[in-house]
């Protein structure tokens, strides 16, 4: 980099390739990839400090002072971070002006060490106009939010490895507890709790049609002035709250036919209301969260991955934000275009002002909007951005548009019609909505979440014009029976919502609290519905009986408070974590609570009462009935398994009556085989359905003619010689087929598998087909490709094979090409362009010389260019695998150790925190051999840097 440059520091790669544009030669943006550093591992702390930060990477003792290092893929980033910086004559901090954006810019300053100036450039846009503004406008770290970041990350440490470990012995090893993922858990379960205990209420209408000059849908409302029953009218238990008409089935269908036979009725009142509606506040991180889950069906954390790249990309503003409010210049984009589009009349004379509620506003500035003076329509950008993209960011510009749009007005008109019927005054009624200026809803309508007792309302219509008096003619009386329903599972948007009613969490972390529930087996998702697992029940009752304080909604709500008062520097740091961790006059400390635990009965946490002689409990593999015989107490309880997809609010009395009583699946004699006369079985085993050859059922051996079951012989006694007996043939069912339905031509497909497809003309090699661990797949002697469907590999012919190895092996030329999921920009290291790639194994991330499989529980879509860019690194650092038979030798090798980070419990100066001591490294390389590795790695970077310059210029 040439003398006198401007070094600019932004924490993401896409942002340093958008800002390098705008800033020009006088700068060179690099990327930090997220954070640098973090607390440490238990491994990576110096003997000599493992008493003070042994157990929690914090020294508790000592002001909660927390011992940092640098991760190991991250070396590389800080060693080029801090050569670019040699040269440059001054430093400017870009990360994202938040909490976290905060703190990586204070660890960047930590971990450099620079000795020139030092500015702190913020921006809520990726605008030229915006970034340009932004250097001109600098301004000094702000302590305050790193502190409140640095309090967050210590409480969670202290609350998760002093809690996690307790669900590990007591419910179930890899469990974690988080202070918002546990409050989040209870959320889901208590809402299953309710449904659980929730009766269910009967009630009856009538519904008719009354004709005019057109006919319309009225419903009964009142009987002899009496109102009627609706489903609001009744409590979770099913008993009535207050006096009403409650029809059943008789006296409704009894009504109906004498509407029916009157035939008539008189119109009694017309009554006609008009109303407005105003538009929307635009975009906060919580609601386009919920709204990009209710109309575009994205989960929360898809929702955030989409937006951070439209933003990096510079189509929006800053995602994570509490605000609602807008810059003068957004008000006046928004008014324009909302002119333009819809005319004059669309917007209000003076522009709408929206205030955030929250004292923070997460400390950004604006709400979500489009980028730039003028916003621009999502036709004109829809060939620059992706599906995802191009969907959410048409909703954030509808979204902004409309919040600056006129008031729609309407107007309800209700008509009451009273008939005759059989001498009771029956009253129906219908109601329509007309809107007279539709206003913002030209533009935009928000999405609703599922609400109960939806059946009361009634569809909109467009009602003819009456008057009192008129007789209407009423006919096809339909007596409607109705059931009070339970209050929705919470889905992801509607969980969100909730946990900010509740002040539980931030906005922006909601994605990952929702995800971790996820991942960790509490909740699954049917449809959009969150639902919680027996697992989740066990753990939220622990935590409910032995750490209620912590997982009280109103504590955990107490909590953001606090740290919002520690980022606004109305609190301090150290005070406030003595005060959790030990305990005040006020609260019972984290310590004090861990400390005086006592027993915990994991049996009782793990068992919930059904029934009386049945109780549901949580095991190793899953859910299942433990059944008492009432006649014998004290025999061994019957064990019925539960099917994993039964929710718990389905597990009723009755249905764990109806799984008790169900004929025990046995061995389901299919036929026998006629080429070798042994007796086909059906089995439903431990690992999932498959079929079996036995030999022939003996003589005194007996099937029952109901269910096919072979009734097995007794046992041989204890300690009687058995001959070793050979292993029978099996195979496992597919996933397309039943242990109810299979027969045995099927059954005996799959004991002759791998199918012979036929011989390879050219190699001689046999061509097999056959099922494995990662699906279909036929195999000619070492190389073998994936089928598409199971059901190829009976139906697969030679021909059909041949062209499948005729195409370029998975992984090279035009086969690869066709198999990417996703592509993204070059990498910064390789140079290479990233993509995502449907493999064998599952999807994956290469950059061609790199190959990352994405974990279990992660989708391809959820993977950003800094995402993909992490993993990329995290491969490269941990270096090839070992090769088999290695494997001694590679243990004897002792990896050298870096030198970890340690903050200095020292007073903070005003601008910036005290410099980190940094602990000695455990000598594991000599120094030549370090000295030469060094050389080596700054070798291999500068002439990467040239390279790319070279390039840069050559493509200039």
């Amino acid at each position: 980099m040439a003398q006198g440059k401007k070094l600019v520091i932004v924490e993401s790669p896409t942002k340093m390739r958008s800002i390098q544009g705008y800033l020009g030669d006088g700068y060179e943006v690099l990327s930090s990839v997220g954070h640098i550093r973090d607390l440490a591992d238990k491994k990576d702390i110096p003997a000599a400090d493992k008493q003070a930060y042994g157990k929690y990477s914090i020294d508790v003792d000592n002001d909660f002072d927390p011992y940092y290092v640098v991760s190991d893929r991250k070396t590389k980033t800080v060693a080029e971070l801090k050569r670019a910086l040699k040269t440059a004559d001054e430093l400017l901090l870009a990360t994202d002006e938040d909490r976290e954006g905060e703190a990586i810019a204070w660890h960047l300053l930590e971990t450099l060490k620079p000795k020139i100036p030092v500015k702190r450039m913020v921006f809520h846009e990726i605008t030229k106009d915006a970034i340009q503004a932004a250097v001109g406008k600098t301004r000094e770290l702000d302590i305050d939010l790193v502190d409140a970041q640095e309090t967050r990350r210590i409480l969670d440490r202290l609350y998760g490895w002093d809690v996690s470990p307790v669900l590990w012995y007591k419910v179930k090893t890899g469990l974690s507890a988080g202070r918002v993922q546990s409050a989040a858990t209870r959320m889901i379960v208590d809402r299953e709790r309710e449904r659980m205990a929730f009766v269910s209420a009967e009630y009856w209408d009538v519904e008719a049609l009354a004709s005019s000059t057109s006919g319309f849908k009225v419903r009964l409302v009142r009987v002899d002035g009496g109102q009627l029953a609706r489903g609001t009218d009744f409590d979770d238990l099913g008993t009535l709250k207050k006096a009403v008409v409650v029809l059943d089935e008789k006296k409704a269908a009894s009504l109906a036919a004498a509407v029916d036979a009157a035939g008539a009725g008189t119109v009694t009142k017309v009554e006609a209301k008009p109303g407005t509606r105003s538009p929307y506040a635009p975009f906060t991180t919580s609601t386009m969260q919920q709204e990009a889950g209710r109309k575009l069906s994205m989960s929360a954390k898809q929702a955030m991955s989409v937006a951070q790249r439209l933003y990096e990309k510079g189509y929006i503003t800053y995602m994570r934000t509490d605000s609602t409010a807008l810059s003068t210049q957004a008000v006046q984009a928004a008014r324009s275009q909302a002119v333009s589009l819809y005319g004059d009349g669309a917007v209000p004379l003076k522009p709408r002002v929206y205030k955030s509620k929250s004292k923070n506003a997460q400390e950004a500035h604006e709400a979500i909007r489009p980028s730039g003076e003028n916003f621009r329509t999502p036709s004109s950008v829809s060939s620059e951005l992706d599906r995802e993209e191009h969907r959410l960011y048409d909703l954030i510009w509808k979204r902004t548009v409309a919040s600056q749009m006129a008031d729609a007005k309407y107007e309800t008109t209700t008509v009451t019609i009273a008939v005759d019927a059989a001498g009771q005054n029956a009253e129906f009624t219908a109601s329509g909505t007309v809107y007279t200026f539709k206003g913002f809803l030209e533009a935009y309508e928000e999405g609703r979440d599922e609400k109960r007792n939806s059946q009361d309302t009634s569809d909109d219509q467009s009602l003819p014009a009456v008057a009192v008096g008129d007789e209407l003619g009423i006919t096809d009386a339909e007596a409607k029976g109705h059931r009070t329903t339970p209050k929705p599972r919470y889905t992801e948007a509607s969980l969100v919502k909730a946990l900010e009613e509740h002040g539980i969490g931030r906005p922006s972390t909601f994605a990952s609290i929702i995800g971790t529930v996820i991942d960790r087996g509490y909740a699954t998702k049917r449809g959009q519905a969150l639902v919680p697992t027996w697992l989740a029940f066990s753990v939220v009752r622990l935590l409910e009986e032995h750490f209620a304080d912590l997982i009280d909604y109103d504590f955990t709500a107490a909590l953001e408070d606090d740290l919002d008062a520690i980022a606004r520097g109305e609190q301090k740091r150290v005070e406030w974590l003595r005060s959790f961790y030990y305990g005040s006059d006020s609260q019972v400390g984290l310590r004090q609570v861990v400390d005086n635990l006592g027993e915990i009965d994991a049996r009782a946490l793990n068992s919930t009462r059904i029934t009386d002689t049945a109780t549901l409990r949580f095991g190793k593999y899953g859910p299942y009935l433990e059944v008492a015989n009432p006649e014998a107490p004290d025999e061994k309880p019957r064990i019925v398994n539960v099917p994993e997809d039964l929710a718990p609010d389905e597990l009723t009395a009755v249905k764990a009556q109806e799984l008790i009583d169900a004929p025990v699946a046995g061995d389901r004699v299919l036929g026998v085989n006629p080429d070798n006369g042994k007796v086909v079985v059906v089995k439903d085993g431990r690992f999932g359905p498959y079929v079996q050859e036995n030999e022939p059922v003996a003589d005194d051996a007996a099937v029952d003619e109901a269910t096919g079951e072979v009734v097995e012989a007794p046992k041989p006694k204890r300690g009687a010689k058995k001959e070793a007996a050979p292993k029978p043939r099996t195979g496992s069912l597919f996933r397309s087929m039943s242990v109810d339905t299979i027969d045995l031509d099927t059954a005996l497909q799959l004991l002759n598998l791998p199918r012979v497809v036929g011989t390879d003309p050219e190699s001689g090699d046999e061509i097999t087909a056959q099922n494995g661990r990662y699906g279909p797949y036929l195999k000619k002697g070492t190389d073998s490709r994936s089928l598409e469907s199971e059901s190829q590999i009976f139906d697969v012919t030679l021909d059909q094979a041949l062209a499948i190895y005729a195409q370029p092996k998975y992984g090279a030329g035009s086969r690869r090409a066709a198999s990417a999921l996703a592509e993204f920009e070059a990498d910064p290291v390789s140079g290479k362009p990233i993509r995502i790639r449907d493999g064998r194994f599952g999807a994956y991330v290469t950059d061609g010389e790199t190959n990352v499989t994405i974990p279990r529980g992660q989708k391809p879509e959820d993977i950003t260019f800094e995402i993909a860019v992490q993993m990329l690194a995290d491969k490269r650092a941990k270096g090839p695998a070992p090769k088999r038979g290695a494997r001694g030798a590679a243990a004897k090798k002792v990896p050298a150790k870096k030198v970890p980070a340690k903050k200095a419990p020292a007073k903070k100066a005003p601008a910036k925190k005290p410099a980190a001591k940094k602990a000695p490294a455990k000598k594991t390389q000599t120094d030549a051999e370090k000295a030469a590795a060094r050389s080596a790695a700054a070798k291999k970077a500068a002439a990467t840097r040239a390279a790319n310059a070279a390039k840069k210029s050559a493509g200039s």
